[in-house]
């Protein structure tokens, strides 16, 4: 895998010197869009619980979580109310892959953590799936203004080709809606591994019922409607999940 991806960086230095020496193709000739500036990235996990042991699993969560936590950052934690029955959905911060390797060594070699929690948990789960995504250069995980309210997990499945095909647009909607005042906007986050070419933007709201005034409010602004028209011309396909944060989520 490190030869192939060598190769195709030494492979893009060269058709980038052939295009500063020719003079006449621009340098944003072999660009796929902006480019992820560092190596932190985060790990986006939904777990399906078994509908019986919904309330058992997330009790034990709550008495086991610092297990977990004390190997590696956690950004939040969330218990999926609609758009997923009987979910959780966590979000794993990660300063490299190496670093993540290394926690999931050590875990493994965590025997409080395999006997008062693992051991436990899996026989409550129905499956897990999980991501990783690197926030978009123009975001920023920025917390709510207070604590409490909900949270919305929207995802979008954009066409193929990157941020250079529909970067510009999808920045201006998500802005848009921001700047105007619609939502507060936690940070967007763009798939690395899973599903590529999928967007995830997380809204904070102080309720489900402000989140649909909002909504309804929004859905009246000329100025975030003609940034959504130009959006959607990319879209193939978009999800959401409404969530409220546990009890031991760093973003409440």
């Amino acid at each position: 895998m490190f030869t192939v991806r060598n190769y195709f960086r030494r492979s893009s230095r060269l058709i980038e010197n052939i295009c500063l020496k020719n003079g006449d193709v621009p340098l944003d000739c072999i660009s796929t869009g902006p480019q992820q500036q560092h190596g932190t990235f985060y790990e986006f996990r939904t777990y399906r619980i078994l509908p019986e042991k919904n309330a058992a699993f997330l009790k034990l969560t709550n008495e086991k979580i610092h297990l977990r936590t004390a190997h590696s950052e956690l950004l939040g934690y969330w218990s999926v109310e609609y758009g997923g029955l009987n979910q959780v959905f966590h979000i794993w911060k990660y300063d490299s892959y190496a670093q993540r390797a290394g926690v999931r060594a050590s875990l493994a070699q965590d025997p409080k953590w395999i006997e008062e929690y693992i051991s436990k948990a899996m026989p409550m789960l129905m499956s897990q799936d999980n991501e990783v995504t690197y926030l978009v250069p123009w975001s920023k995980v920025d917390r709510p203004p207070k604590e409490g309210g909900v949270y919305e997990l929207a995802s979008f499945q954009m066409r193929p080709g990157g941020p250079a095909v529909w970067g510009e647009a999808f920045q201006a909607a998500v802005s848009t809606h921001a700047a105007c005042g619609h939502a507060h906007l936690v940070g967007v986050f763009h798939s690395e591994f899973g599903r590529l070419n999928k967007v995830n933007a997380l809204w904070w709201y102080e309720s489900p019922d402000q989140r649909a005034a909002v909504r309804h409010k929004a859905h009246g602004d000329a100025r975030v409607v003609a940034a959504v028209r130009e959006s959607v011309t990319y879209l193939e396909s978009q999800t959401n999940k409404l969530m409220f944060p546990c009890p031991y989520s760093p973003l409440k």
